[in-house]
């Protein structure tokens, strides 16, 4: 009787392994360089998205040896979408939970410069260079333009606030923290908004206004605040209880926002301001419980396992032919993104500002852009609005400039963040 065996199991005899093996010694190997790069962060004067970078483009290279097809940016946008989409809800919560600043406008003010002036600049610098330099149509430069504005909540973490409990909330980290937190959910109606003038003529003003400004953003914020909050109440009565032991506490992040975030989406609001809005309530219904710690570690873990697995995926796609679909104007809208607009922009926002010119070119330079970029990136594209050429160079062209950031702000990171005097977070 002939034997049926599957594909990845041994075979009778001597026989090579196939790709599936190689697949599983390159990602075992992976996340033990992963692991290192973690274990060694605060010692390095890098981060250690640097690491998977790298490591993704040596994977690429492999693939492409092997034969094995890469990622299509187009036919597998869904893939790319739901992935970065989890890596940063999970983000979001999680930055909540670190910042304990109460709400005040003097408290926030920076937050409310970087959201409400700094990212609207942004939008429209990138949206103009797009759309005079690059030849995109206007709704794929707004497009272009929204994706490459929030600045990251995965990769920033070296510029950022603390754990709960450990303090550190001076100025410029809080501002590139609560900025993060917030402008991952508040870029999503430029996206919207692109892609209505992408594919329509007209007559959608009010309906956008209305839905996925007005309704969208105040229902987010409603739900994160209320999901937060309930889940800090039934955390601690199910602790009293006993019903909840302390060892999981670290899967409450996961359990609590895959929840918020879930039920936001389900009546058609932002679930990534609700997720970071559900951190802050969730921390702030028990300031100095005992919890906070567990919890944002488990989150924490998570994130840090995210932002390996999505660098590793996104390198891994990177060609040389890709690279090129960037274009000249691509690679020097990267450039000028990080150089000009970013700072700028921030040095415009807080114009009439207390803080220091320093504490400002720090907030500006340390703009990181990131994996939120490729959710929105995939979101464009999963629409069907944009054709193929466009898509194509949006996303290259997102690639280059993630790529950019994390080698610039990952090499500076801990040398101007020690020049400043700041403590590592």
């Amino acid at each position: 009787m002939p034997l049926h065996l599957p594909a990845q199991a041994a075979e009778p005899g001597f026989h090579l392994g196939d790709i599936y093996a190689v697949g599983l010694f390159a990602g075992g190997i992976a996340l033990l360089f992963a692991l290192v790069a973690l274990s060694r962060e605060r010692d390095r004067a890098f981060s250690s998205a640097i690491v998977y970078l790298l490591m993704g483009a040596v994977l690429s290279i492999a693939l492409q040896a092997c034969g094995v097809g890469l990622l299509d940016p187009l036919a597998d946008a869904q893939l790319l979408e739901r992935a970065s989409e989890i890596a940063v809800v999970i983000a979001l919560f999680s930055v909540g939970i670190r910042l304990d600043r109460r709400f005040s406008w003097r408290g926030w003010s920076s937050t409310a410069r970087l959201i409400g002036l700094a990212m609207p600049l942004t939008i429209v610098a990138v949206a103009t260079f797009g759309h005079l330099l690059m030849g995109l149509s206007l709704g794929a430069a707004i497009v272009l333009g929204a994706a490459l504005a929030p600045t990251d909540p995965v990769l920033a973490g070296e510029v950022q606030v603390g754990a709960p409990g450990e303090g550190g909330e001076e100025e410029p980290r809080f501002a590139l923290t609560s900025e993060a937190g917030l402008n991952d959910g508040l870029a999503f109606p430029f996206v919207f908004l692109g892609l209505l003038v992408a594919g329509t003529e007209g007559g959608w003003g009010i309906e956008w206004a209305l839905s996925d400004l007005l309704y969208a953003i105040t229902v987010g914020l409603a739900f994160g605040a209320l999901g937060g909050w309930a889940l800090g109440a039934a955390t601690s009565a199910l602790r009293e209880r006993g019903w909840l032991l302390a060892q999981y506490d670290g899967w409450l992040a996961i359990a609590g926002v895959l929840a918020i975030y879930g039920a936001t989406e389900i009546v058609g609001a932002y679930g990534f301001l609700a997720a970071f809005a559900g951190g802050l309530a969730f921390r702030r219904r028990e300031r100095g419980h005992e919890y906070h710690g567990p919890v944002h570690e488990g989150a924490s873990v998570v994130e840090k396992v995210g932002e390996f697995a999505l660098i590793l995926l996104l390198g891994s796609t990177v060609t040389l032919a890709g690279l090129a679909e960037a274009g000249v104007a691509g690679w020097v809208l990267a450039v000028v993104l990080l150089l000009a607009i970013r700072p700028i922009s921030v040095l415009l926002s807080f114009t009439g500002s207390r803080l220091h010119r320093r504490e400002k070119l720090f907030i500006g330079w340390f703009g990181v852009r990131g994996i939120g970029s490729f959710y929105y990136v995939a979101v464009a594209i999963g629409a069907g609005v944009l054709g193929a050429g466009e898509a194509m160079t949006i996303y290259w062209t997102v690639i280059v400039c993630v790529g950019l950031s994390i080698v610039v702000h990952g090499l500076s990171g801990a040398p101007v963040t020690r020049r400043m005097g700041l403590k590592p977070p």
